[in-house]
Parts: C-alpha cells; structure tokens; sequence
C-alpha cells in the first residue's frame, strides 16, 4: 500500500511500458531525462563529451578554437542549453529545430569528419546506458533503451550525419571501435580536458575541489585515462569513487518519483545566461560565418 499523496516508485517505468519507442521516443527519452535518472543523465553525457576530447582530430579542434579553454563555462551551459532545448521542445517543434538549426551551424563552419561527428552520436548514447546500467538506482528498460536509440537515429539524421547505426548494439560497437582505434595522447586534447576538470571543480566548495577531480579522473576508464596521460589514483580510490555513487542510488531507489520534471537549464551551474538567453544567440560564430549559412535537414 502507497503512502497517501505519493507516486508509487515503478509510476514512470509503467507508464513508459504503455509507450511504443518508435514512435514515443521522445517522450520516453523525457522521462528517462526529467524524471527517471536526471542526476545519472547529466553526469553520463558530461563525461560522453569528455571521452570525445581523447580522439585527437576532436581534441585539436576543440582546442584551436580556443573555446573549450578560454571559455570553458559559456561552451559548457551552451551544450547543455542547446541539447535541453531539443529534448524538452521536440525535433519536430520550432524551438527544438530552432536548437539543431544552432548547432548545425557551428559544426558547419569547421572541418569535422562524418566519422567524428558518428562516433559523437554514438557516444550520447552508449555512455548514458553504462552509466546507468553500472551507477544508477536500476538498469534500463528495453523500451526506454530502444527510445535513446531511436532518439539519437533522428537527431543524428537532422544533423547531417551518415551511416547510424540502426540499434544499440551497433552504437556500441562503432563506439568501442572507434576509440580502438583514435583513442591517443595529444597535447591540446589534454588542456581541453584539464579545462573541462577545472570547471566540474567550481561546482563544489573550494575546500573539495582538488578531492573532486581526483574523483572524476578515479571514473574514468583505464584506456581513457590513459590517452589523456592522467595518472592512476589507487585502486582503492577508484573504488571508492563507485561505491559513492551506487550509494546514492540506493538512497534515490527508496525516494518517490519525481512529479516535476528536472530542467539543467534551470541548475545553479548554468552560470552564463543569469538574464535569460536566445537559442539563435547561443554557441560560436566564427569569423565569416553568418547564422543563416547551415541549417538543418528536414528529412
């Protein structure tokens, strides 16, 4: 028996079974987002956008475009923006296109790979579900793992990019394939991770910031680490590290449901925009380039 006023905790994951994540992707992949695990997603995807920087061909430019570095926390609340935008408005609805309508400029005017901008795409979908599946208060669903990839299959076709895998399966196996094979030191990957470390660490009281990059450098994985050149912290601090986070969760498995959705546009670590923002306005606009030169495939 519920307590009076109160969801049960299984209120989402049985609404979501109700769904079809062919066609329900986008609400499913809400709820997942704003309800389910919005503490896990946000922490999943920073770290899916971290793994990006150790392929050098992404590092490097990250880097020459010193955005990543001398602008580290208007890059980070714009990805996040630009990204909330989508889901919470929709692909299909103004404010949503509006937002790929942003980021497809600014990747237009730089010189990236398909198989970059794939192995990104793949990323924002294969870490979110390890990270869940290993960290989070219960692992996925079927449905809700077939929505992130049907998810991901059309925002990955708005943007222009070809090739998608048609499951996760195939995600996940481009994904490890492809940092096999790209994964490497480079010198300017390094600062744009070092500048990436820096911020997550004002986000925390000065006194923890040093144990707080310990802990994020403790999360990653042995290969990525090493691309980046980090030292190993001891084994028992990378344990350590996990054994936190499954806390949490268990705490997190005995709380109600969330009623209200979870907005990261909202958080108190969106620091660049306190008078509110415009998406057109958002991101980088390199010299030369003009807001109406790439837009976004309507397919």
């Amino acid at each position: 028996m519920g307590v009076p006023g109160l969801l049960p905790r299984d209120h989402w994951v049985r609404h979501v079974e109700t769904l079809d994540p062919a066609v329900d992707y986008e609400e499913i992949s809400r709820i997942t987002g704003h309800h389910e695990f919005p503490w896990d997603l946000q922490q999943a995807l920073s770290f899916a956008l971290f793994r990006t920087y150790a392929v050098p061909s992404i590092g490097s430019l990250l880097h020459r475009t010193d955005e990543f570095t001398g602008s580290t926390q208007k890059r980070h609340d714009d990805t996040v923006i630009v990204l909330e935008t989508v889901l919470d408005d929709g692909m299909e609805n103004p404010d949503g296109r509006a937002a790929i309508r942003r980021m497809n400029q600014m990747h237009g005017s730089y010189d990236i790979s398909n198989d970059d901008m794939l192995y990104v795409l793949c990323t924002f979908v294969v870490a979110p579900v390890r990270w869940i599946d290993e960290l989070g208060w219960r692992r996925l669903t079927e449905t809700e793992l077939r929505a992130a990839v049907e998810y991901y299959r059309r925002l990955g076709r708005l943007m222009g990019i070809r090739g998608i895998p048609d499951d996760y399966a195939g995600f996940e196996r481009h994904m490890d394939r492809y940092e096999a094979a790209h994964f490497a030191f480079d010198p300017g990957s390094r600062a744009v991770a070092d500048a990436t470390l820096d911020l997550f660490t004002t986000f925390y009281p000065r006194p923890l910031r040093p144990a707080m990059r310990t802990f994020a450098i403790a999360l990653l994985d042995d290969h990525l680490r090493r691309a980046f050149d980090y030292p190993a912290p001891p084994r028992w601090v990378q344990r350590a590290a996990r054994r936190a986070i499954r806390a949490r969760s268990r705490v997190v498995r005995l709380l109600p449901p969330r009623r209200r959705p979870y907005d990261p546009r909202r958080s108190h670590r969106i620091r660049s925009y306190p008078g509110g923002f415009m998406v057109e306005r958002l991101g980088t606009f390199p010299s030369g380039s003009r807001s109406d030169d790439v837009t976004a495939s309507t397919a």
